[in-house]
């Protein structure tokens, strides 16, 4: 591109946000021609059972094994389990706002999609790019406690013992993680070779996983006293204020039913499967990860509980088992296997779609002929995810995860009723757009309360009672019809499960520390700086080119 071009692009940037920013595609644009830039099509193998598969294998391995201990020592006490409650219903609401977005625009792009057709470019690519970074550095840890998880499998019980720490280097950056990267790099090749054969290779670690769960809750509870739940500070040490800190923590666990999403393209019949596949899994992994944490905190007081591998040190040391706490870092190694599998495989579907968009490069957005897969966007993806895994520690990971993704969560829940009642409704968007904005409004007053001991009692009581009245008002006034054909599932009862998940979104988003918002802040501005020098002119050039060649394809039509 000559000079000449890029000032002109520069000087034409207002021009191009107002023209770009907020503009929307239709669900049938997503599933033809946008779909189209990829070339081949994502080849249709998935089942019902397969997506099952996915979002239970891709939820699992992450919750227990990465943050159950740290969140039980330092953060929530015993009552981690009504942490994984809290996180569990607020991802079931999102779930299912998820799930009708999903037959109502099946294609692989997730959140990205279903913001773009509702809010915009703009809003899309804000979203999509959060959640893309979640999926990497959450990869990441996982890749990172696999290793801990593997050395205790062979007794190995010293935390970096298979790490090379290197001098020189700063603290938290200078163990050097080899076989979390030999472990991406390995998954980055099973995945550019097949979906079908991945989804398979899901299916069987996730069905023994499933066995070693049931291994794990039984002789964990067998094995433990309830005294363990109340000593030595009670069942909530830190208090309630803990168990929310603690429910945002372990929210990220929650983060692969967001991956199922991601298979659209790719299942048969994703109007039976899609809602069967999302909601269902978060079902039993809510249950899993519940009894999971209770079985752990029985064994023996929070504590003691490991940093490092929890379940392994707790059999090995409390109940003497030995072999127990090898069966135990054997079955954690697979569940964490199978949990980078699927995130890995929804990570390069989201970029796939974000290319085809054409905001970032056209060249991840391809999808490999043979394989029918999207090559480019997985193996650049992987080497990603490897990079963080091999210097960062998992502490300073985990500062950087889960406010991405509550603050997607919380835009698909405004982005469904927007859809339903403006879209597809008969609703003017200026009534709303205010109901979303009140609703937002009191779910952060109730939040902010809770921080303020003189006006705790009284100031959540009054913005949740505000919550509820301006969720009334709006459930009356709003006409329900709807035009188009009915679809085959949609959330039932709305608005209120939507309501209700922007609510806890929005609570959970301000019980994270300020050094979370301080890092989301950074990179919110970095999406922001490279949508303004890049996306947008990336996306405004395409449409004009595509104006162009239909006004030369219309007018050969015409001479011939």
């Amino acid at each position: 591109m000559a000079l000449r071009d890029v000032l002109l692009s520069i000087a034409q940037t207002p021009h191009r946000l107002r023209r770009r920013a907020l503009v929307t595609w239709t669900p049938a644009q997503e599933l033809n021609e946008v779909r189209d830039r990829s070339g081949p099509r994502m080849k249709r193998r998935l089942e019902w059972y397969d997506l099952v598969g996915l979002g239970v294998g891709g939820m699992l391995g992450a919750g227990v094994f990465v943050t159950t201990g740290r969140v039980a020592r330092d953060t929530a006490g015993p009552a981690v389990f009504v942490s994984y409650v809290i996180a569990g219903v607020s991802a079931l609401l999102s779930s299912f706002c998820y799930a009708e977005f999903s037959v109502r625009v099946p294609v692989a792009g997730g959140a990205f999609s279903y913001l773009r057709v509702t809010f915009g470019e703009f809003v899309g690519f804000f979203g999509g790019a959060n959640i893309l970074m979640e999926y990497v550095l959450s990869n990441a840890a996982v890749a990172r406690s696999f290793t801990d998880y593997l050395a205790s499998t062979f007794g190995v019980t010293e935390h970096n013992a298979w790490r090379i720490v290197v001098d020189g280097i700063a603290d938290g950056y200078n163990a050097l993680d080899v076989p979390a990267v030999g472990l991406i790099l390995l998954i980055t090749v099973c995945l550019c070779y097949s979906t079908k054969e991945s989804s398979m290779l899901n299916m069987v670690l996730t069905v023994f996983h499933l066995l070693f769960f049931a291994f794990i809750i039984a002789a964990g509870l067998w094995n433990g006293s309830a005294r363990n739940l109340v000593r030595p500070h009670g069942l909530a040490p830190y208090g309630v204020a803990g168990v929310l800190d603690g429910a945002a923590i372990v929210y990220f666990s929650y983060i692969g039913y967001d991956s199922a999403c991601t298979m659209a393209e790719e299942i048969r019949e994703p109007s039976r499967a899609l809602p069967v596949g999302i909601a269902g899994s978060v079902l039993v992994v809510s249950a899993l990860y519940c009894l999971m944490s209770v079985a752990l905190c029985v064994m023996l007081p929070y504590t003691e509980i490991s940093e490092a591998a929890p379940f392994s040190s707790a059999f090995r040391e409390k109940v003497g088992w030995r072999w127990a706490s090898s069966v135990v870092g054997a079955g954690a190694s697979i569940g964490i296997v199978a949990s980078l599998l699927v995130a890995m495989l929804g990570q390069a579907r989201y970029l796939c779609v974000i290319a085809r968009a054409r905001l970032v490069p056209l060249w991840f957005a391809k999808v490999h002929p043979s394989t029918g897969t999207p090559m480019n966007a997985t193996i650049f993806l992987g080497f990603c995810t490897a990079a963080l895994a091999l210097f960062t520690e998992l502490q300073i990971v985990f500062e950087m995860i889960s406010i991405g993704t509550l603050l997607v969560f919380y835009l698909v829940a405004n982005a469904l009723i927007y859809h339903r009642y403006v879209k597809i409704g008969t609703n003017r968007p200026l009534h709303v757009l205010l109901f979303l904005l009140l609703l937002t409004l009191s779910s952060l007053g109730f939040s902010l309360s809770r921080k303020i001991d003189e006006w705790c009692r009284w100031g959540m009581a009054l913005f949740g009672a505000i919550s509820i009245a301006i969720t009334t008002i709006f459930h009356c006034t709003a006409r329900q019809d709807i035009t188009g054909p009915p679809l085959e599932w949609s959330v039932p009862l709305m608005p209120w499960p939507a309501a209700a998940s922007v609510f806890l979104n929005v609570f959970l988003i301000t019980t994270l520390k300020v050094r979370s918002f301080q890092r989301f802040g950074i990179w919110s501005l970095v999406i922001i700086v490279f949508y303004v020098c890049y996306g947008v002119h990336s996306t405004y050039s395409a449409e004009e080119n595509e104006i162009v060649n239909a006004m030369i394809h219309h007018a050969n039509l015409d001479i011939s």
